[in-house]
């Protein structure tokens, strides 16, 4: 049954990968989940410690954290207002719930629309999409990371299972 119980967790991790890069899947959030499985169904001397558990929760609140900021900080590098910086906030909020689409272009639109309110040229709001575009796509690498992360601390803390 122990064997089950690591075949599951890997499989968990595999899909927690995929959804780090495509937002189908919750992916940092099933890759804690396959941790939490382990160790509630194999108990603590065949499994992750606490400790362990806290910090690979951390990592995952990171992750959003970076989701939501991304956008927010590639369009203030590439010279958004407050207004466009907001509307990447909110087009990334709101681009969750249009699949792997919106994720990518809810904040590019929204801090495209937050320059045109605050009567920005299409130049500066083209500027402030594309800078939100770059910061996405680098949340993603960095979520990609984060997640591979959270499994190398997992195989490195828990017990060999033979």
């Amino acid at each position: 049954m122990e064997l089950f119980w690591w075949l599951l967790t890997v499989v968990l991790f595999a899909v927690g990968l995929i959804g780090t890069v495509l937002p189908v899947f919750p992916g940092t959030i099933i890759i804690l989940a396959g941790a939490l499985l382990h160790r509630v169904m194999l108990g603590s001397e065949k499994s992750i410690g606490w400790w362990t558990i806290v910090v690979l929760l951390l990592l995952t609140l990171a992750t959003y954290a970076l989701d939501f900021l991304s956008g927010y900080f590639g369009a203030r590098y590439f010279g958004a207002t407050r207004w466009g910086m907001f509307g990447a906030i909110l087009g990334a909020l709101i681009g969750i719930f249009f699949g792997i689409i919106g994720v990518f272009l809810g904040p590019v639109i929204g801090a495209v629309l937050g320059e045109f309110v605050a009567g920005k040229r299409m130049i500066d709001a083209g500027r402030a999409g594309w800078g939100s575009l770059l910061g996405s796509l680098g949340a993603t690498i960095g979520k990609l990371v984060i997640a591979l992360v959270m499994i190398a601390i997992f195989f490195m803390t828990v017990p060999p299972p033979f």
